[in-house]
């Protein structure tokens, strides 16, 4: 292996406690790579010899972005589904389904080409942990296959065989239900770290949910739950109640549910382009927060409630809209998104951490917020290697 010393960094933000303050941030420092990992970090002036050097004259460096909920394998878009919303009409889950369609009938290779272009979109613009779920195909060999899809791209794939009941079990969603639990998930497990469900009027309830993670639990999954998006409910205490990492949109949220994401350390994932593209309210991460709960971002990639890759524009909205620091919002598109994901390898730059990091074109952090819309991600590193 050998070592690369990166140099002329203005600002190094490292979520690193260690380093004082919520971002652990050092001016006028260096960083030293050896192979896929961190070695040293620390002031430019104590920098120790590297096999080779970058000067990065000035520019701020961050940890890479941790996106923890996207979905990526999928055939089509819903362009006309979004000029409709943005015309008056409200925004359901049913759209779910024109997606099923078109990716049922996409090969293996259209999907695979769909997934690189958007990591490749998404590493573009400083994401270097991506996790993906399956749930447009809700057929046993539909769900196993974009599992398979996924885990070309990531670690992180989750099964969403329990993303909405198809069309052809619409008389019969208790059927459906035994189909995810049984051989559903068995074909999926294997290619999967997490199971998910989306908890909502249209999709399953309470008693459902709770059947779908325990069975996921039983093959050894770990559990994430889409909850609260659409209106209150009760995703969040399942989540809770189950011990799942993350309950993710908490859009709507009762005080009973805010006081168990705090009590049981169940993150919270807010995905505010999901609101932009949908019109809807904002969720409240300044109560979250002030809650003492765990806040992660994400952008919740996928064809119709949300189409962006952006991490970026993700932290410009939740600092706009959703009344966040920037240093919260940048410490939740990054740490935040580590521990919804369970992981201590990435979401900050420390020796032994995966060598994972964004070069922004920009003197401070504060410019992705600053200056929204704005392409300032010059260089992206993932496991030591420049892209």
């Amino acid at each position: 292996m050998t070592s690369l010393l990166l140099t002329g960094i203005g600002s190094l933000v490292t979520n690193d406690p260690a380093q004082g303050g919520l971002l652990g941030e050092i001016h006028d420092a260096a960083v030293v790579i050896d192979g896929s990992r961190f070695a040293w970090v620390g002031s430019r002036r104590d920098a120790p010899a590297a096999d080779s050097a970058l000067d990065l004259g000035g520019r701020a460096v961050i940890p890479g972005f941790v996106d923890s909920h996207s979905h990526l394998v999928f055939a089509g878009d819903r362009a006309e589904e979004f000029a409709a919303r943005m015309t008056g009409q409200p925004y359901s889950a049913g759209g779910i389904r024109t997606t099923v369609v078109a990716t049922r009938g996409a090969t293996d290779d259209q999907l695979t080409a769909n997934v690189a272009r958007l990591v490749t979109e998404m590493r573009r613009q400083g994401t270097t942990t991506v996790e993906i779920k399956s749930g447009y195909g809700l057929t046993v060999a539909d769900e196993s296959r974009a599992l398979a899809i996924a885990a070309n791209f990531t670690d992180e794939t989750t099964f969403l065989g329990a993303h909405v009941v198809p069309a052809e079990f619409a008389d019969d969603p208790a059927g459906y239900v035994d189909l995810v639990t049984g051989a559903m998930l068995e074909a999926a497990a294997p290619h999967a770290r997490w199971i998910d469900v989306f908890v909502e009027r249209g999709a399953f309830d309470e008693d459902q949910a709770r059947a779908i993670l325990l069975a996921g639990k039983e093959k050894g999954l770990e559990l994430r739950v889409h909850a609260n998006q659409l209106g209150e409910g009760p995703g969040v205490r399942v989540a809770c109640e189950l011990g799942a990492a993350a309950a993710d949109h908490c859009t709507h949220l009762s005080d009973a549910d805010v006081d168990a994401l705090a009590s049981t350390g169940v993150v919270a994932g807010l995905l505010p382009a999901v609101e932009f593209s949908t019109r809807s309210p904002y969720p409240d991460a300044r109560r979250l927060i002030d809650a003492g709960v765990t806040v992660a971002l994400a952008t919740d990639c996928n064809p119709g409630s949300g189409y962006s890759s952006s991490m970026p524009l993700c932290i410009a909205l939740a600092v706009r809209e959703m009344r966040m620091s920037p240093a919260e919002a940048l410490w939740s598109a990054t740490a935040g998104g580590a521990a919804s994901l369970r992981r201590t390898d990435v979401g900050r730059i420390a020796p032994g951490a995966r060598a994972d990091l964004a070069v922004l074109d920009a003197p401070s952090y504060l410019h992705l917020a600053y200056r929204p819309g704005v392409p300032l991600v010059a260089h992206t590193f993932v496991d030591g290697r420049q892209l």
